[in-house]
């Protein structure tokens, strides 16, 4: 079949994932970016309330975190018109019965070489005064932990690939592939045909259904559900006008989480239900659940949601990122699995993505991670 263009990558998925490495790729070749949805980050990327946190992830995950630091703290001119990070902080709280527990977290956030600091029941309720005392042992904080601008973050980066001459599809989904000359076909649902010499998989949830459409073999890829809610302080809790500059507040068995959000709150039982891919909703129980764990740990008064939703965040079995050439077939890319940590590491790993993608030494920034990218590769799952 002839074909007008050959792009040089074809880009399946809009979300951060795919959104950030065409950023990273829009002026070493043609690019072209497919979206199944209307709109960019609909899915993980657009219902994530993400922070920046060193401590949080997989040894690797915290490295390419550290490498992402400076692009947050200081992106490039006309990336976004204000800060991508502010200020936040997190405490994990324990109770009775969790001391244990509390010791081997607070020796694994240590061994990161984050800030970290004790602090007794009194501190935390001093610090987030809303924190029941009863019961409460102490907790471990995470002063530099930072709030994410979501939106700005995957603006700039679209923003960055448009301008540079990178095209974008939407409603489209991939629905058949072949291998030719050197090159992909790539039908898709709106009746178009791309030819792309290479294909980068950063569909998300949706990863090994479109990997499926390439030939190739599965890496054991899971969606998991998260709900969340964003709650208004009943008027009694009015008594904490600071409230905004609260950390957010984690239970230390991760059962929980909740964070001041515009205003409001924002909170989560952190749930991880295995599913199929597809539109989530949160469920009214996991909501129900993620309220009553606020409630029983707090003196918040939570009458009822004022938002819910959720997101599906995707792993594979390790844990880790798949980033890199699949084995067995040729020209077709994996950008997969980044979990509840795909935010916070989307310059680290975009850029480690181009860097293998065009056959390039790793950026310094990476190199001065240690990045090892065996712990990434796809070839890991296929030994």
């Amino acid at each position: 079949m002839a074909v007008a263009k050959v792009y040089d990558y074809l880009i399946i998925g809009a979300g951060m994932a795919g959104a950030s490495l065409a950023y990273r790729l829009r002026d070493r070749g043609a690019v072209m970016v497919v979206e199944r949805e209307s709109q960019a980050g609909y899915h993980s990327s657009g219902r994530s309330a993400a922070m920046f946190m060193e401590t949080y992830g997989t040894p690797a995950i915290r490295a390419l975190t550290r490498a992402s630091r400076r692009f947050f703290e200081s992106p490039p001119d006309g990336f976004s018109d204000h800060p991508l990070l502010g200020d936040r902080g997190v405490v994990y709280i324990a109770h009775e019965g969790q001391q244990d527990l509390l010791a081997e977290t607070m020796a694994q956030l240590q061994a990161t070489g984050a800030t970290i600091r004790a602090m007794t029941a009194d501190d935390v309720v001093g610090r987030v005064p809303c924190v029941r005392r009863e019961g409460l042992i102490g907790a471990i904080e995470e002063p530099d932990a930072k709030d994410i601008d979501v939106h700005a973050l995957l603006q700039g980066f679209l923003r960055g690939a448009r301008q540079a001459g990178v095209e974008f599809a939407y409603n489209a989904t991939v629905q058949r592939a072949a291998r030719q000359d050197d090159a992909w076909l790539v039908g898709l649902s709106n009746g178009a045909t791309v030819a792309a010499r290479n294909v980068v998989d950063a569909a998300g949830a949706w990863g090994e259904q479109v990997a499926g459409v390439f030939g190739v073999a599965p890496l054991g890829l899971q969606p998991k559900r998260r709900s969340a809610f964003t709650f208004k302080p009943d008027a009694a809790d009015g008594q904490w006008a600071d409230s905004d500059r609260w950390p957010a507040v984690v239970g230390v068995d991760e059962s929980f989480y909740f964070k001041p959000d515009a205003g409001q709150f924002l909170g989560s039982p952190a749930n991880a239900d295995p599913v199929e891919p597809h539109d989530v909703v949160a469920e009214e129980l996991d909501v129900a659940i993620g309220i009553d764990r606020i409630c029983t740990a707090t003196t918040l008064n939570i009458r009822r949601p004022s938002h819910t939703w959720a997101g599906l965040r995707s792993f594979l079995p390790d844990g880790d990122f798949a980033v890199g050439w699949d084995p067995d077939v040729s020209g077709f890319f994996w950008l997969v699995g980044q979990g509840g940590y795909g935010i916070q590491t989307a310059p680290g790993a975009s850029l480690l993505a181009a860097n293998l993608i065009l056959g390039e030494p790793l950026d310094p920034s990476l190199q001065a991670e240690n990045i090892d990218v065996s712990i990434v590769s796809p070839g890991r799952f296929r030994a």
